[in-house]
């Protein structure tokens, strides 16, 4: 085979931003915005210091049950996650890629645990020390709980169970806008915090815990009204966290007629703040005043597959 393609999903957080870091539980679904790898075999073109890295992993990977030597390729990426708010490029780039070189340099496919452990080590390439839910929600895809005890302790748990169908059908994904800090900065930011205050921010984060465990027996009671409480009462700890900026606290002021809505991801403080993942009233209206407004919107919807071959 000269070329293989894999593709991997984006994921978001429904609840547990920065809180998952204090050893808080975290709730991460998949959703159906994908980045494609196409691995093509000769040199054709520059590859990304990432992928060679990459290349490395997989190879020492592989060495281990049989001699291995490096072949010539080229990578091309294309995606439909938008870099830089939250939706876990970085990871879906790093699972993707991992996928198509196992299978470019062993020619058979592999199983998504193999793909997922791999890609967990490919990700601190981009963030140093990675929770890991990223990778796995983008390799296995659906709805994932995910708390770390400890670095040497974690619990990720693939949930069997969907958002149900109701509540995606009025479920958007709005652009606040890039946020000027990089994840890194927020956390950083929000450790200050901690630091300066730990009481106040400790209460914060056990609520954060209680709202993301409301969140899950909302969805699994499908009970539409327990899950927009659930978002609306997530949205304003996160403002406590101090990761919200003025414009979007403005925008999601400005949109509340409409439905609720909190920002997905770490935030951002200076200009925008990433994605908001908004429960609409009337979809209809919500989306006439975003293409009004000439604000940038997705129509949500959850991924359950996961990588896949293309």
């Amino acid at each position: 085979m000269t070329q293989i393609s894999y593709s991997s999903p984006a994921k978001i957080i429904l609840s547990g931003e920065h809180s998952v870091v204090y050893g808080k539980p975290a709730f991460v679904t998949a959703i159906d915005l994908r980045l494609t790898v196409t691995i093509e075999a000769g040199e054709k073109g520059e590859k990304h210091q990432a992928v060679d890295h990459i290349e490395e992993l997989v190879l020492s990977y592989l060495r281990k049950a049989q001699k291995i030597e490096k072949k010539p390729f080229s990578c091309t990426i294309t995606s439909d996650i938008l870099i830089g708010r939250g939706m876990g490029s970085s990871a879906a780039f790093c699972v993707a890629t991992v996928a198509a070189l196992l299978h470019f340099y062993s020619g058979k496919e592999f199983n998504k645990q193999t793909i997922n452990s791999l890609a967990y080590q490919a990700e601190k390439f981009f963030h140093g020390m990675p929770s890991g839910v990223d990778v796995s929600a983008s390799c296995f895809g659906g709805l994932i709980f995910y708390r770390k005890e400890f670095e040497f302790l974690k619990h990720i748990s693939s949930l069997n169970f969907k958002i149900p169908q109701p509540f995606q059908d009025n479920l958007f994904l709005i652009d606040s806008g890039k946020p000027a800090e990089t994840t890194a900065e927020m956390v950083k930011a929000v450790g200050k915090r901690y630091n300066d205050m730990p009481k106040e921010m400790e209460q914060t984060l056990m609520r954060i815990e209680k709202i993301t465990k409301r969140m899950v027996i909302s969805i699994v009671k499908e009970d539409v009204q327990m899950f927009a409480e659930s978002i609306a009462d997530n949205q304003k700890e996160l403002e406590d966290l101090g990761i919200i900026s003025k414009p979007t606290k403005q925008l999601l002021k400005q949109l509340s007629p409409f439905g609720v809505g909190k920002v997905t991801g770490a935030g951002g403080l200076k200009e925008g703040s990433g994605m908001i993942l908004f429960l609409a009233q009337n979809k209809k209206e919500l989306g006439n005043y975003l293409k009004k407004q000439n604000i940038e919107y997705v129509s949500f919807k959850q991924d359950f597959e996961g990588v896949r071959i293309v």
